[in-house]
């Protein structure tokens, strides 16, 4: 099937929100973030209509050793319907030390163990000289289109997706991760979009990164907003409510605890797409800040960190940026997207695309 190219929403003529976007407009427009993803769309052999329709993308907050670098986050369960890993970690100790990654429900182990093998090849004082280590990955469920019980992402195509990553724009819609996602009956995926705010001649960019694989034709809001814009393609319906995870980087620097504030607004993003969170649906954000680094090791028992007052303006329009970015980076992921063929000899048609 040709496909052609796709674009983000604002080249549409829609404009989403009231803040600046990066050049890019996406999340790697906070320096130093890389995304890398590693696409596996092809038929199984041997197998009755089944297809591997899944992937892995990476989210790196830098390019140098996270575990010896650690950076300052925060992770939000909006509704706990999800299967992640290292999020309990994250929160008691305000610090992520690994990349994020992210894949389909059934490849968390395998993501995990090629995560855990690259991060152990990388930093020989894991296990050994020091403590142990704490991997991130989320995950959505990609069984619609992706024959999700043949478990065929590897180990090493995780370490692969970490090797890719770069700072580069973003490649969205069906790579990755979300190759098999499907968002609101249309063919979803990764979406990405960021903002920015100036503070006393200071500018902070917040960027958003999502994996879209949630809600129904009835409740997506886009397609009554846009309906000038878009043209109509068929939707798909799912028996489950599906999941988004939603990823917030910052160069604002910012408390672990004033990170999981901006990540709520994360949830006011999602709902203006049409989510109303449903019960089977994972809706998870995981937010982290480049703006300073915490070294592994230090002689000194005490470190010092500069964060943005709570009562200064500031802190509102995080909120905003947060919120506005979540939302475009799911259009983003819609707009981005093509049209995608799947297992039983299934197709999720892309949104604004005519078959």
């Amino acid at each position: 099937m040709t496909q052609k190219k796709r674009q983000k929403i604002r080249e549409y003529g829609i404009t989403i929100g009231q803040l600046p976007t990066g050049e890019k407009n996406d999340i790697t427009d906070v320096a130093g973030v890389r995304v890398g993803h590693v696409t596996m769309k092809e038929e199984l052999a041997g197998a009755d209509e089944e297809y591997a329709c899944t992937g892995v993308t990476a989210i790196l907050p830098h390019g140098d050793s996270l575990f010896r670098e650690k950076v300052t986050a925060a992770s939000y369960v909006i509704n706990g319907f999800g299967k992640t890993t290292g999020l309990v970690q994250v929160n008691e100790l305000g610090v992520i030390e690994s990349p994020i990654m992210l894949t389909n429900t059934f490849s968390v182990p395998a993501v995990t163990q090629g995560t855990l093998q690259y991060m152990l090849d990388t930093n020989e004082e894991i296990g050994d000289t020091t403590g142990t280590i704490n991997i991130v990955v989320g995950e959505c469920n990609d069984g619609h289109l992706n024959s999700i019980r043949r478990c065929v992402v590897r180990p090493e195509d995780a370490r692969e997706a970490i090797l890719r990553a770069s700072d580069a724009p973003v490649e969205e819609g069906a790579v990755g991760a979300g190759t098999g996602m499907v968002a609101f009956g249309y063919k979803g995926g990764i979406g990405s979009s960021s903002r920015v705010i100036t503070v006393d001649e200071q500018s902070f960019t917040v960027g958003a990164l999502v994996l879209s694989n949630f809600g129904s034709k009835s409740e997506f809001l886009g397609d009554k907003l846009f309906a000038e814009k878009m043209k109509e393609a068929p939707s798909v319906e799912k028996a489950e409510d599906g999941s988004i995870i939603m990823v917030l980087a910052t160069d604002a620097p910012l408390s672990d605890r004033q990170l999981l504030r901006v990540a709520k607004r994360a949830g006011i993003g999602l709902g203006r797409t049409g989510s109303h969170f449903g019960h089977g649906s994972g809706d998870i954000v995981i937010a982290f800040s480049t703006a300073q680094r915490m070294m592994h090791k230090s002689e000194s028992y005490q470190e010092t960190r500069v964060q943005v007052r709570e009562d200064h303006p500031i802190m509102n329009q995080l909120f905003a940026a947060a919120a506005e970015a979540t939302e475009e980076a799911i259009y983003n992921s819609l707009t981005q997207a093509v049209t995608t063929k799947g297992r039983k000899g299934r197709t999720v048609h892309a949104w604004g695309e005519m078959p």
